[in-house]
């Protein structure tokens, strides 16, 4: 004779095989999840990305990103150092305003001292054209801080007279957020110094 109470057994036999069934899917499912969070961290760790002109992501490896660190460290202070020390009439107010965006208030500083100086105003009123021809930089790295020493030969022309000098500069690199186009390279020039300027020669 069949009873109700076979039947509430069966479905309580189901309900049962249903709840394991659901825990060890769970189970499962949350190893999975830990496991692959763990492998995406461990491979996020060794890469960087970058975004390309058309928006797309381009992975860089931490270690090529630090063997290239020297060279864009080098860029950026030709960057500067052209900003800084190429101008003319024409061009000095742009020129100094991106120089200022790569800097700390140590740049500032100084530009403002050349201004109260009558720097610019002598290269208006003579029109003078400052030229950088070359920029030479040495990259010192010590306890995670960067420091360097930079020297940039220019002239100054001044129509029949072309003067050439030797400027020895230097200062610290901190790492601060890239901002395109200002700050292509992420890095701020701090504690920047002119140790020395000489003359080189002088035109006939």
């Amino acid at each position: 004779m069949k009873t109700p109470y076979k039947d509430i057994y069966s479905v309580l036999k189901i309900n049962r095989f249903i709840v394991l069934a659901i825990v060890v899917c769970t189970t499962i499912s949350s190893v999975f999840s830990v496991w692959m969070a763990f492998h995406i961290n461990n491979k996020s760790m060794n890469s960087t990305f970058a975004i390309n002109t058309d928006g797309s992501i381009i992975p860089l490896k931490l270690m090529a990103q630090k063997e290239n660190f020297k060279v864009e460290v080098l860029a950026h202070l030709e960057l500067f150092h052209t900003y800084f020390y190429n101008i003319d009439a024409s061009n000095y107010k742009s020129n100094l305003e991106k120089a200022l965006w790569v800097g700390d208030s140590s740049v500032d500083n100084l530009y403002r001292q050349k201004k109260a100086d009558g720097v610019y105003n002598r290269l208006l009123q003579y029109s003078l054209i400052q030229k950088v021809l070359s920029i030479d930089s040495q990259i010192q790295e010590e306890n995670g801080v960067y420091s360097f020493r930079t020297t940039t030969i220019f002239e100054i022309n001044r129509g029949t007279i072309v003067d050439t000098y030797e400027l020895v500069s230097t200062g610290n690199l901190i790492n601060v957020d890239r901002n395109f186009p200002n700050n292509p390279h992420g890095l701020l020039i701090t504690n920047f110094f002119e140790n020395s300027l000489r003359k080189l020669s002088e035109s006939p």
